[in-house]
């Protein structure tokens, strides 16, 4: 089975898991900006192996299904339809061979995700399908979809029941997306970085206690921050040190970065502060203009928060492949 891109978006790309464990080779993670939502969708359609999903970003795509498909779409609410039939998002839904699905403006947030049962077949390079738009890997050397890509679809069992006449089929159940979409926009949990004693006063209380806004050239590497400047006491010279996702750079700028799932392997600005793994998803799903604040946490806080985020979303997992046996 293959799916034809017609309109790629404005930037749409195959996602998974990502390539953990590859910075010695100078190789950083990629994958999905939002992880939650990515697993979610693929749970909808039946899928157990980690299948790579399309993740849309402020717009979607529109796609051509050549034969009868399974499909879900979770992350940030996005207009979805097949004709004159409308697509319910965070459910599972039957799409009859030949359908035109057609993904319009994402209404709030940034990133939507689109799974197929089966997955999309592309070529695995070190254990991920994922595109590396910043360093040029993975799908046709790591670009963003394009008009005329003909994407394989892999071959798994049937789920129950089937689309016909064209007709949109969804499941007569659905997600509750709040706890897994951010609504409100709250804080992020951020911890202190090792350069955090070296801001002066002033941009110690603005980090944690004012409000930045999102830039317009923030992408799959990095969330600018503007807004307040934020100064050292006294000039840094470093080396390049290990870098990770939800590392909050200062660079001479003055304007925080934030660094997301294609964080570079290595950065040599300062560490002002570290993200809570658990709500960078949350920090993915914020687009141009919008509000970014912070509070500060500690590291027992955050742990914590993560091993209940896991267990939660580990529970839905196995209660969404629970329903779909018995669908």
């Amino acid at each position: 089975m293959n799916v034809t891109v017609i309109k790629p978006g404005l930037l749409s790309s195959l996602q998974d898991a990502g390539r953990p464990g590859h910075a010695a080779l100078g190789v950083g993670r990629a994958g999905a900006m939002d992880p939650p939502a990515w697993q979610l969708a693929n749970a909808l359609v039946g899928n157990v192996g980690g299948e790579a999903a399309i993740e849309c970003t402020l717009t979607g795509s529109s796609l051509r299904f050549e034969q009868a498909a399974v499909i879900a779409l979770t992350g940030a609410p996005i207009a979805a339809h097949v004709g004159e039939h409308s697509v319910p998002m965070w459910t599972t839904c039957h799409l009859a061979a030949g359908s035109v699905l057609h993904l319009g403006g994402i209404a709030s947030g940034c990133r939507s995700y689109l799974a197929v049962r089966g997955g999309f077949d592309v070529p695995a390079l070190l254990g991920s399908r994922s595109s590396d738009l910043h360093a040029h890997i993975g799908y046709a050397h790591g670009r963003a979809l394009r008009a005329g890509d003909v994407l394989p679809v892999g071959t798994t069992a049937p789920l129950a029941g089937s689309a016909a006449g064209g007709e949109v089929q969804p499941l007569g159940w659905s997600l509750d997306p709040q706890p897994w979409f951010d609504f409100a926009q709250r804080p992020l949990a951020l911890l202190r970085g090792s350069h955090w004693a070296q801001l002066d006063a002033a941009s110690q209380r603005l980090l944690f206690d004012g409000k930045f806004s999102l830039s317009k050239d923030s992408n799959r590497t990095a969330s600018r921050l503007d807004g307040h400047t934020l100064q050292l006491q006294t000039p840094l010279e470093l080396i390049s040190e290990a870098a990770l996702p939800g590392t909050v750079q200062l660079p001479p700028s003055g304007q925080p970065i934030a660094l997301l799932a294609e964080a570079p392997v290595t950065g040599g600005y300062p560490r002002i502060g570290q993200i809570a793994m658990v709500d960078l998803p949350r920090l993915a799903q914020r687009r141009p203009g919008d509000t970014v604040c912070f509070h500060e946490t500690t590291l027992d806080e955050a742990l914590t928060r993560l091993a209940a985020h896991r267990q939660r979303l580990a529970r839905l997992l196995g209660t969404i492949a629970q329903r779909l046996e018995h669908t």
